[in-house]
């Protein structure tokens, strides 16, 4: 008898357990790995988002999840395995604003569309991006650097980490904006265009807090403003670009989470919610703010409307900017 009332309790256990955990395993029937897919090589900032989530991720879902990487081509062909991969939740890309409402316009055939071929999950991290000057530009604020940039036109160079990315884009319309006819020199990523800025052989680059933090304390660089809407919490002298009234000339990076277009509307809920718990635990968050990144999750629905609206916007900009891949 006491072994039919231990039995049962077990029983009752493993039911009650099953019914908390449904919601979040009803998406996922097998214990098989979800892949995320990383577009950019290891130790990119793709790279170090998917590591801070990563293990929270996995206890939310109760699934194992696997990073993998697949670089190349701006991003285009880790992003396009995405979108051929069947939509079954197991293969999910973490891609920047590139993937999704820039190359687009700057390649002629991707061999996928991004707004057409993906499913938009959540946005997942603003990376808000400063703009650095090297010191021995003759300026000591934001004013002054477009004073001398104004008065000396084709004098100053920017780095970007690459054609069409959005340092490059947003080096351009500052350039524009302060008319400084200042010349891009394009480097392989951003470790080569903070290197080149250190040496002055750039004087100005566009990026997150996370590359050049290190090297704030050598007074080689000094950050003029941030592309934010409030000033960021490790550097709050520096202003935003909306303070400056440039509000329009530089434009921060993102990243979000997406599926293979025709992935049921239950997976897409569940990561979904899986994915607003983990950024809203307060120890990711902490560290994303400390690697530069700020947590901004959506609702699939909002992330979706947002790329529409953003794609045309990039559009306009690169063919102004007559920027051309192939």
């Amino acid at each position: 008898m006491l072994n039919k009332i231990l039995s049962f309790k077990v029983w009752l256990a493993a039911v009650l357990l099953a019914g908390a955990s449904g919601a979040a395993y009803a998406a996922y029937p097998d214990q098989q790995p979800i892949r995320v897919v990383l577009p950019y090589s290891p130790g990119a900032a793709s790279d170090i988002v998917m590591r801070v989530i990563q293990p929270f991720l996995a206890e939310e879902l109760g699934q194992t999840i696997v990073l993998e990487y697949k670089s190349g081509a701006g991003g285009n062909i880790g992003s396009q395995y995405v979108a051929r991969a069947e939509p079954d939740g197991y293969t999910l890309l973490l891609g920047a604003t590139n993937n999704f409402v820039i190359n687009q316009f700057l390649y002629k055939d991707m061999g996928y569309d991004p707004l057409k071929d993906l499913a938009p999950v959540t946005k997942v991290v603003d990376v808000p991006a400063f703009i650095y000057m090297n010191t021995q530009v003759p300026a000591k604020n934001f004013a002054e650097f477009k004073a001398y940039a104004h008065e000396h036109p084709g004098t100053l160079n920017y780095g970007t980490p690459g054609a069409g990315t959005t340092p490059a884009l947003s080096g351009w319309m500052l350039s524009e904006a302060i008319g400084g006819k200042m010349v891009a020199v394009q480097y392989r990523g951003s470790g080569p265009g903070v290197q080149a800025l250190l040496s002055n052989e750039i004087q100005v680059y566009i990026g997150g807090y996370g590359i050049a933090a290190s090297y704030l304390s050598t007074g080689k660089i000094v950050p003029l403003a941030v592309a934010a809407q409030k000033r960021f919490e490790a550097l709050p002298d520096v202003p935003t670009t909306h303070e400056l009234g440039i509000g329009q000339a530089v434009v921060s990076n993102w990243w979000g989470l997406a599926a293979p277009a025709g992935t049921s509307p239950d997976i897409i809920n569940t990561l979904n919610a899986a994915m607003q718990k983990v950024l809203a635990n307060p120890e990711v968050e902490k560290k994303m703010t400390r690697l530069g990144f700020v947590v901004n999750p959506s609702s699939a629905e909002q992330f979706q409307q947002n790329l529409a609206k953003e794609a045309p916007y990039w559009q306009d900009v690169i063919n102004k900017a007559g920027v051309k891949i192939n």
